[in-house]
């Protein structure tokens, strides 16, 4: 599946450091669906969130990936990731 990256992907490093604690099965899913963003971020299981301008969720699992998207400039920024629990919202 070679489909050409339209989008240019900037990730937090506490992003990275989050997904490093995460057990390693979750960690896999949650790298792939946040390189399947940079095809299109308007696709999955996403929401626009309440409140705030450009910014977006991802459901992968019991794991939230929140990104900013920069449409003008075709940039993606992957900002928070989280686990929700009955707490989280």
């Amino acid at each position: 599946m070679n489909l050409p990256k339209v989008w240019d992907l900037r990730i937090d490093p506490a992003v990275l450091k989050t997904a490093a604690k995460i057990p390693r099965r979750d960690a896999g899913k949650i790298l792939v669906a946040i390189k399947l963003i940079t095809f299109n971020p308007y696709f999955g299981d996403i929401q626009k969130m309440r409140g705030e301008e450009d910014v977006w969720r991802r459901r992968v699992g019991s794991y939230r990936i929140f990104y900013k998207v920069l449409a003008d400039k075709k940039i993606i920024l992957v900002f928070h990731l989280e686990r929700r629990t009955s707490k989280t919202y």
